[in-house]
This record gives C-alpha cells, sequence and structure tokens, in this order.
C-alpha cells in the first residue's frame, strides 16, 4: 500500500457514497457503492482477500471518492459511473440469448413482425417468447384476428390479405388513424394477458353469426377462438394469475456469483436468463447492482413486477428501477423465487470449475509470466511483427492482449512509410516510434510488456526509441522461433538472456498465441496489400481504367486471375462501361487475339 491510499484511508468519511479505483495509469479499474464508505473501501486493504480481489487490490494506486445524501444516490452514481467509465473489473452485462419479440411497429399504417432486436424507434415491443416458432405462431393467430398491412411497402393495388379479410387495403384506402389505436389497444391487451377477454369477445360474435344465420362467418369466428386455444394454452401455468414479472436468484461460491432471471409472461415461465461473474464486495451490494443494470440491455424489457430474494433491499431497488418489486413469503411465488436459487446453485457448481481454469489461462497466464521475467505481471500486453513480399510491400502490425485475452478492437495495422527495403530493423523502429509517440500524445494506456516478434537486434532498436527517444521503460522482450517456425524462447533482460519456461505451462502457451495471432495479423495485411498492389500494377497499363475503376474491379473479382478469365459481359456487370470492359478484355488476351 502506498502512502497516497493510506493517507486518503485515514481521512475517509463515515458517510454513504461511490468509491472509484485506479491503476498506476490514473485508469478507473472499479467502481463500487458503499453506505459507510470508511469501512468498505479500508476492507480493501485490510485483512486477507481470495486470489481474485487481491489481484484487483494488487492494481490499485490510487482511488476517489464521492459522498451522497442517501443509498438509491449512492446506487444510482454507482450505476452511471459504470456505464460511463466500463471499468474491467465491474460486472460485464452480456446478453447471451437473443430471445424473440413480438413487435408492432410505429408506423402510419402499422405492421405486426417477430424480431430479435429490440430498438429505441417508439414501436411496442412484447416478449421475450421461448423461441421463434412460439412467436411466430403467436403473430399469424394476430395476422387472422387483426387486419394490420402486412406488406413491406405499399402497393398500388389491393393483395391477397385484403381478399381474405386480414388487411384493410392502405394502399389504395384511407383508412381513419383511430381504427388502427384501437387495433393497436386490443393486441397490447391480447399480449398482455388479456387473450381470455378477447376469446369471449370472438365467442359472443359467433353466437351473433349464428343467430342470423351467418354461419360461414360463425365458422370463421369459430376457427379464430380454436386457434387462440391452440397457441395462448400450450405452455403450463405456473402462477394463478397472467401477470408480466421477472424472477431472480442467486448463489455465490468461492468469490463468484451466478444469477438466474426467469421471464414469466402471462403467468408462464417461458426463458431464463444466466450470469456468472466475479464480485469483490459483498454478495448482496453485488446482486442489487447487477439488477440495476440488467435492464439497460434493450432486450431486457422491463415487466410489471418483479421478485427478489428475501435478503436483499426492496426499497432500493423498487426507488430505482420504478418497478413493483416483490419478496414472495409463501405459495407457488415463493417457489418460484427458489427455484431461481435453486438454479443458480447448480448453475455456479457446474461452471466454476471451467471458469478456474478460463482464470489459470488468461490472467493467472499473465501473472506466471511476470513471475517468469520477475516483473509485476503484464495485464496488457502489445506485441509487434513485420512482414515483406521479398523486400515489397512491407508493413507492421500489432496485437493486444489485455487480462490474457486478444483485445481485437485495439489491433493496428502499418504501411511503412520510411524504411528502406529490407530493413528489419528500420521497420521495427518506425512502427514503435508512430505507435508510443500516438500513446503519449493521446494519453491512451501504455502496455505493461512490449513483445517483439525477433531476436535481440529487433529488441534493441526498439529499447532505443522507447527509453533513449520518448522516455519510456516499458518492458520489451523478443520471441525466437526453432527451425519448425514454433515459440521456442522468450529473450528479456540487458543484455538479453532465456527466460527458462515449462512449454506446457499456461505462461508458455499465452506467448505461443500472442505470438501466432501477432503473425496471423501481419501476414493477413501483407497478403492484402499484395493483391492491392498487383492489381493496381497490371490494371495501370490499361487505358481507361483510373482508380475508381480499379476499386472496382478489385471489389467486384477479388483477384487478378478472375478478371483475367472475365469476358466483356462479365466485366460489365462490376459496373464497367462498354468500351472500358473491352479494352480490359483485350488487354489480357492479346495473345489470343493475335492469332485469331
Amino acid at each position: 500500500m502506498n502512502d497516497t491510499i493510506q493517507n486518503k484511508l485515514a481521512i475517509l468519511p463515515d458517510e454513504p457514497g461511490c468509491y472509484l479505483m485506479k491503476d498506476r495509469q490514473g485508469t478507473i479499474i472499479y467502481v463500487g457503492k458503499a453506505k459507510v464508505l470508511k469501512n468498505r473501501v479500508r476492507s480493501y486493504f485490510n485483512g486477507t482477500h481470495d486470489g481474485k480481489t487481491q489481484r484487483l487490490v494488487s492494481e490499485i494506486e490510487d482511488f476517489e471518492y464521492i459522498v451522497t445524501s442517501s443509498d438509491l444516490e449512492a446506487l444510482i452514481l454507482e450505476l452511471n459511473l459504470i456505464k460511463l467509465h466500463d471499468p474491467k473489473y465491474n460486472i460485464m452485462l452480456t446478453d447471451d440469448k437473443t430471445y424473440p419479440y413480438i413487435k408492432i411497429t410505429n408506423e402510419k399504417y402499422p405492421r405486426i413482425l417477430t424480431t430479435r432486436k429490440v430498438k429505441k424507434d417508439k414501436a411496442k415491443y412484447f416478449g421475450p417468447y421461448p423461441n421463434a416458432g412460439a412467436a411466430n405462431e403467436t403473430r399469424k393467430l394476430l395476422d387472422r384476428l387483426y387486419p394490420l398491412r402486412k406488406c413491406a411497402r405499399l402497393p398500388d393495388r389491393v393483395c391477397l390479405y385484403y381478399h381474405l379479410g386480414q388487411c384493410l387495403a392502405p394502399c389504395v384506402k384511407d383508412i381513419e388513424p383511430k381504427i388502427y389505436d384501437e387495433m393497436i389497444e386490443e393486441i397490447s391487451r391480447f399480449l398482455n394477458g388479456g387473450f381470455e377477454d378477447v376469446k369471449v369477445d370472438i365467442e359472443k360474435k359467433m353466437l351473433e353469426a349464428a343467430e342470423n344465420l351467418e354461419f360461414e362467418r360463425a365458422k370463421e369466428f369459430r376457427d379464430q377462438i380454436t386457434h387462440i386455444e391452440t397457441v395462448m394454452q400450450k405452455q403450463k401455468m405456473v402462477t394463478g394469475d397472467l401477470s408480466n414479472r421477472d424472477v431472480f436468484g442467486y448463489a455465490v461460491e468461492k468469490g463468484w456469483m451466478c444469477v438466474q432471471v426467469f421471464f414469466v409472461r402471462q403467468g408462464k415461465l417461458i426463458e431464463r436468463d444466466v450470469s456468472i461473474f466475479p464480485i469483490y464486495r459483498d454478495s448482496e451490494e453485488e446482486f442489487l447492482t447487477f439488477v440495476g443494470r440488467f435492464y439497460d440491455i434493450p432486450e431486457h424489457i422491463k415487466p410489471k413486477e418483479i421478485f427478489i430474494p428475501s435478503q436483499i433491499d426492496k426499497a432500493l431497488l423498487e426507488k430505482y428501477l420504478d418497478v413493483k418489486v416483490i419478496i414472495p413469503k409463501r405459495g407457488s411465488k415463493k417457489e418460484l423465487v427458489d427455484l431461481a436459487m435453486k438454479n443458480a446453485q447448480i448453475g455456479i457448481r457446474e461452471k466454476f470449475q471451467l471458469i478456474e481454469r478460463q482464470e489459470e489461462r488468461t490472467v493467472g497466464a499473465c501473472e506466471a509470466l511476470g513471475d517468469a521475467m520477475e516483473i509485476s505481471p503484464p495485464l496488457r500486453i502489445e506485441a509487434f511483427d513485420n512482414s515483406h513480399m521479398h523486400g515489397t510491400d512491407a508493413v507492421s502490425a500489432m496485437v493486444v492482449f489485455v487480462d490474457g485475452k486478444p483485445a481485437k478492437k485495439e489491433y493496428r495495422k502499418y504501411k511503412l512509410r520510411e524504411t528502406a527495403k529490407h530493413d528489419d530493423y528500420g521497420a521495427m523502429q518506425e512502427v514503435i516510434r508512430r505507435r508510443y509517440t500516438r500513446v503519449l500524445k493521446e494519453d491512451l494506456p501504455l502496455p505493461d510488456l512490449i513483445i517483439i516478434d525477433g531476436g535481440k537486434g529487433q529488441m534493441e532498436v526498439a529499447r532505443e526509441v522507447i527509453e533513449d527517444e520518448l522516455g519510456l521503460f516499458i518492458p520489451i522482450a523478443g520471441l525466437a522461433k526453432d527451425n519448425k517456425h514454433n515459440t521456442s524462447q522468450l529473450l528479456y533482460g540487458d543484455p538479453p538472456v532465456p527466460i527458462e519456461m515449462k512449454r506446457t505451462s499456461d505462461g508458455f502457451y499465452l506467448l505461443q498465441r500472442i505470438q501466432d495471432e501477432v503473425h496471423r495479423f501481419a501476414i493477413t495485411f501483407l497478403r492484402q496489400q499484395h493483391q492491392t498492389h498487383a492489381i493496381q500494377s497490371v490494371l495501370d497499363e490499361i487505358e481507361g481504367v483510373g482508380p475508381k475503376r480499379k476499386q472496382q474491379l478489385l471489389k467486384h473479382f477479388g483477384s487478378i486471375k478472375k478478371i483475367k478469365e472475365s469476358s466483356v459481359e462479365e466485366l460489365m456487370k462490376a459496373q464497367i462501361p462498354s468500351a472500358t470492359a473491352t479494352a480490359i478484355y483485350n488487354h489480357f488476351h492479346k495473345d489470343s487475339l493475335s492469332t485469331e
């Protein structure tokens, strides 16, 4: 613990609020809330912790805190700060499944659709449904009951749906908006559990039609009732009412939490969501944060009420979510919460061994690598590789691994600007200079380790730029390959010496992954560049083919071979004018033309 942290711990207030943990670069890595800031923040630096929490604490170099006037304010602030900073140690809420929903579009003449994407487009969404089949069956039923338009674009004449009585034909008729409003209201009522009322209304219409001797009409109503019963009664009822609710349960083991959420729609349990993640404070606090963030995911539509376990602060959630929060005490509703808790316990036991193994191969591998090199765990690694095609099309590539996993959004490609052909050392200097000049200029995070795909010479030229030119002190390692092009040695130190690592260790496996990945990324970029230049250089000789035409041909055919093999007609399909297409064809068939 450094002096800055010790001094701040001594003056923490006895107030509720939020705390923001920072690493050595000032990046916020964790945000939490506390009823008493002094007690909660001090707990991180006192006593013993499991390896996972100790890893978080080992990265903390500073912290900030914000005092709030209530627990509710602290929860709201915590959720907003997590959304703003996206700290790496906070719960990462991801929606692994895309559930089907029924959507009533927000158009002048609305449509009913099934979709897996919930957007902020002022449409009405209902669901989720257990599977696409259930959603489609319900949509087809509604299409039979309510004559909303079916066409994506309005045609200029009536279609078959109009003749079947399933569309009002707004394409050719003026339909009052009030009619559509009434239908949407009825559909909403139907999908929110009111299908029994709709069925009663249809039964009345059926009896009236029969009394008026309109037997065909009565038969249509009878068929509609049958469809409602078939589609809407397929699933077993789990509660005695038809409410929409989400049921939350959780379990904790060895510093990890599993949360299971049951989606109950129209009284039926139709689907569940499972999340497993590490926690760094009281389980009740982590659960509160999870539920608070759960409805930030668009697909998670907030129901009328949610059920939670008894030990959770119901009033706090109710105020934040603006939804009815219930802690069931007995009966079938209590059984639902117990079932969610039981499933969470089973889920975390089943997956815990896998979670531990994954941790060993990612963050654990970083720690093992740091131990072998006698440096801090390199949780952010940036690796570089140069590549060229017989001295031409020289390129470089950089890949980034964070916590032992590839961060592909941060990968970078470099076309070399200043380096002479065959100058591998110059290429490494150029790309290192460009990368870390930009990092300093834009205040981007610095790596804990730089890996050079090469030996001592490459490492030295990289060090000259990093230390002598830019004044940075970042560990630089080299990776050597054996004669079979497999990772063989990690070089480090001044002068560089091989670092002993077992080839079967997770640390060595991480190095192999990094070397393979940076080489793959560089080679892929090289091939793209070479193909582009090959096509451009050949096409440069053809009159009428400028940069735009080259781009069209490259995009359409993908290779010079396919362009050569194409007929004039095929070239014209790439939006090439007839005269230019003929010129291209003639250019590649000079020999055959001269012998004809």
